[in-house]
């Protein structure tokens, strides 16, 4: 993809799942590329995911809740991403304080940066189809309410909100694009607390069954992490994109119960079905369908890898280094 080779792009939380694929996206597209990240497992940081580009990117082991850090790094930028987020549904539960911290303060933090130093910067916040919380009409759109059930979800709500707020009242470059469920290499695949068709590829890969409660049958809405990368990046370059939000999702819709069957199909395993626990359930959205009219007719994007090659990808990608993904 043009329009990257030479620029200065600062990618936070670049050593979890979205930020290290796009890293390795842009500095193939010959960017000069700098991660910012606090290393922290619990948002599915992972320093192997880097390794082989390790030496020819900059690494700033920081914090976005830090000012002072943020302001030093957006400085002479020409691109951001935020790809920095306190990620898992069930933990945002359990340390709200920490979720809030880094998903909202965090975020208001590199828009103050960009306007204060680099106002001329293109931004782009990555956000989440689950902020839009149980449907009220299929498909959903970007302009659907919003009534998220778990604090993850309502504090991605509040960094689009800030985004938009800004490219608004200061004339910035920021849009959003809001990702369903995304697969593939370099995702957190250790534990439940991630997103469930990652954990879903982590049974397979060690043979053992996936756990679906039942009956499986609420629709999701997946993409292969290229797709994902590439919605990103072409956000960014767009002049039609700011103060907009994208969502960036597939045009086929599976029930989690297919998704884990199809996984087990193509990397191994087989499907196990339970009874919902207590605390699952309460934040259970039922349905997930969306549109991806937006992001076609104005970004010119559409996914290119359908669910079987994606996870084919992955089943070699994980089958070379297991054992970095594992460990919690």
């Amino acid at each position: 993809m043009d329009g990257f080779k030479g620029k200065k792009i600062l990618i936070t939380g670049g050593l979890g799942f979205i930020g290290s694929n796009l890293a390795h996206s842009l500095k193939g597209e010959g960017a000069e590329v700098t991660i910012l990240d606090n290393f922290d497992p619990e948002s599915g940081s992972n320093s192997f995911n880097i390794s082989n580009i390790e030496s020819d990117i900059e690494i700033l082991k920081e914090d976005i809740i830090n000012y002072d850090t943020v302001l030093g790094a957006v400085k002479g930028k020409d691109i951001v991403f935020n790809a920095a987020a306190s990620t898992s549904h069930s933990i945002s539960m359990k340390k709200p304080w920490e979720n809030l911290r880094t998903n909202t303060l965090g975020v208001l933090n590199i828009l103050e940066s960009i306007k204060t130093l680099e106002p001329n910067i293109s931004f782009v916040h990555i956000g989440t189809t689950t902020q839009i919380g149980p449907m009220r009409s299929s498909p959903s759109d970007e302009l659907h309410p919003e009534f998220p059930t778990d604090m993850y979800s309502a504090n991605k709500v509040v960094g689009e909100k800030y985004t938009l707020l800004y490219a608004k009242a200061y004339g910035l470059r920021c849009c959003v694009v809001r990702l369903p469920n995304v697969y593939g290499p370099r995702a957190a695949i250790h534990s439940p607390n991630f997103t469930f068709n990652n954990f879903f590829i982590g049974l397979a890969l060690q043979k053992k069954k996936i756990t679906v409660f039942k009956p499986g049958d609420q629709l999701r809405n997946i993409i292969f992490v290229d797709d994902a990368v590439n919605a990103l990046n072409l956000a960014c370059l767009s002049e039609n994109s700011q103060g907009e939000t994208f969502i960036a999702s597939s045009d086929d819709h599976f029930s989690v119960k297919e998704i884990a069957e199809k996984t087990a199909e193509v990397i191994g395993g087989g499907v196990s079905m339970l009874d919902w626990p207590e605390d699952r359930e309460t934040i259970e959205v039922g349905d997930a369908v969306f549109t991806n009219k937006k992001i076609k007719s104005i970004l010119g994007w559409k996914t290119s890898v359908d669910l079987e090659e994606g996870l084919k990808i992955t089943k070699d990608y994980y089958s070379q280094c297991l054992e970095y993904y594992l460990n919690d």
